[in-house]
């Protein structure tokens, strides 16, 4: 048996995405490899020492401040899981100072880009259907907020246009209810129109398809904002957007937590930095004793 009880780790996380599994399992099993190369082959011989030699091992390394953050907070999540399940005493993760991410703010789309995303004009020799398809997905992405593995994940029947709502499946499997906005609803009754056109029957219940009548994907929709986009953004940015004009708007903070399907409401807390930003930015061009 692996002394490090990797494996049983990941499968403990249930709560967490597929994708921060993934990370985190490897965050930990980069550690373990390294700790393996002084001698120390078993997670109760790190002492607290050794977390903080690994962490300025990482900095030596030029990792970005972010992923040291992200290598530690996996690091100290494991050391808790042994402890909880007495595979080891002592946690030496405790007291070691997790790493600042790098600060940066959530991008906010300015208007022009946000046209250019959702009205921009029709490419040469594009099909119709694509052109109907696109429109949902972008308006989607910023009228609800949705991640793109939830948007990718949608299911016809998880849509109701009559309701102006959908249920989608967020990180941790979570479910919840989100509204559409009524340029999402008309963009989804024309895509819907031809949909069958695109996908296949035995494409099932799945909403978005590609060119090649298979489910949509996050590297699709990366293809479509790269595009449609007046300049080169990310599909994340539109539920950057969407967070952010909603505060602008008077938006409740738990409101948006809950739109967003944050667990943490800190996790939200970061756009209200950005509308402050935004507003002091407008106060600093338009007020003339600014």
């Amino acid at each position: 048996m692996d002394p490090w009880r990797i494996d049983d780790f990941a499968q403990a996380l249930t709560s967490l995405s597929d994708n921060t599994v993934a990370a985190y399992t490897s965050d930990v099993r980069s550690f373990s490899e390294w700790c393996s190369r002084s001698d120390l082959l078993e997670p109760g011989a790190v002492k607290r020492t050794t977390v903080r030699r690994y962490l300025a091992h990482l900095t030596t390394r030029q990792f970005a401040r972010r992923s040291i953050a992200r290598k530690t907070a996996a690091i100290r999540r494991y050391y808790r899981w042994l402890v909880a399940n007495r595979i080891v005493e002592v946690d030496p993760t405790s007291g070691v100072s997790v790493p600042a991410g790098n600060g940066r703010l959530p991008r906010v789309l300015d208007q022009r880009e946000l046209s250019g995303l959702l009205d921009g004009p029709l490419g040469d020799d594009e099909p119709d259907w694509r052109r109907r398809r696109d429109d949902a997905v972008l308006e989607l992405l910023y009228g609800s907020g949705l991640r793109v593995g939830e948007l990718c994940g949608l299911q016809v029947s998880s849509v109701s246009v009559a309701d102006g709502a959908a249920t989608v499946w967020g990180k941790g499997s979570k479910e919840r209810r989100v509204p559409i906005s009524e340029p999402a609803v008309a963009a989804l009754r024309r895509w819907l129109a031809v949909r069958h056109d695109v996908l296949p029957a035995d494409a099932g219940d799945v909403l978005f398809g590609n060119e090649r009548g298979r489910p949509l994907t996050p590297r699709d929709v990366r293809r479509i904002v790269d595009r449609r986009s007046p300049s080169p953004t990310h599909p994340h940015a539109l539920r950057h957007t969407f967070a952010t004009h909603l505060l602008d708007g008077g938006a409740d903070l738990r409101a948006v937590q809950e739109l967003l399907g944050h667990t943490d409401v800190a996790t939200t807390q970061r756009y209200t930095h950005v509308s402050r930003e935004r507003l002091s930015a407008a106060y600093r061009e338009a007020h003339p004793r600014a």
